[in-house]
């Protein structure tokens, strides 16, 4: 049995596949986040921050708090290259299918960053919160929380988090599928909303999101 077993650890080993516990997968992604996996990932840290808060002035989205599901199912996408990505298309293809659901596995670990704080001077954007909560029907345009949950808290793995994420990086991805240069989703729904979006549109629904409160991955708020 002993021996069955290392043979079945070392065929999980060669098809990247993770064979030990939750506890142990995030672990795992605990390293390679923070040094890398020795194979040509570098370390996830440099530049989505040491505890996943992401990077506002680099455009770096965050990642802690984010379901484990949904990075994965980007990574992916970013190995395969039907997401582009010039910094991370190199990273995601030198990760194993094992060492992607670890590193997802660790960042939906983390407690979500606290929102950016913003003043009684510098209240967030009316524009951005009308079309964050409300739309803009005239233009068949739904509301962002209609797909993405009340306050961009997120809903499963197709409608990820918006809330705590840095304005530019949403700025940067809306802009992505407005020049159809990101795929759009489910039912190519992002293309469709951006394309309906303007330059103004695109900062303030971005600055409202990035001034929101996220939620713990588990459901529950920090």
């Amino acid at each position: 049995m002993l021996t069955g077993h290392r043979s079945l650890i070392a065929l999980a080993a060669a098809l990247g596949l993770s064979a030990g516990t939750p506890a142990e997968a995030a672990a795992d992604g605990a390293r390679i986040a923070q040094a890398g996996n020795g194979a040509g990932a570098a370390p996830c840290a440099a530049c989505h921050g040491t505890r996943g808060e992401g990077h506002a002035a680099a455009g770096f989205p965050r990642l802690a708090a984010l379901p484990a599901d949904y990075i994965v199912a980007q990574l992916q996408a970013m190995a395969a290259g039907t997401r582009a990505s010039p910094v991370m298309m190199p990273i995601a293809k030198a990760l194993t299918s094992g060492e992607r659901q670890a590193v997802a596995a660790y960042y939906a670990t983390l407690s979500p960053p606290a929102p950016v704080a913003t003043s009684a001077a510098a209240p967030p954007p009316v524009a951005g919160k009308a079309l964050a909560e409300i739309g803009r029907w005239s233009r068949q345009l739904p509301a962002c929380d209609q797909c993405h949950g009340p306050g961009g808290v997120g809903v499963g793995t197709a409608f990820p988090p918006l809330a705590a994420q840095p304005a530019s990086y949403l700025r940067s991805q809306l802009q992505a599928w407005k020049d159809g240069r990101r795929a759009g989703g489910p039912l190519d729904l992002m293309s469709g909303i951006a394309r309906k979006l303007d330059p103004a549109d695109i900062q303030a629904v971005a600055d409202y999101y990035e001034a929101r409160p996220a939620r713990a991955a588990n459901g529950g708020m920090p």
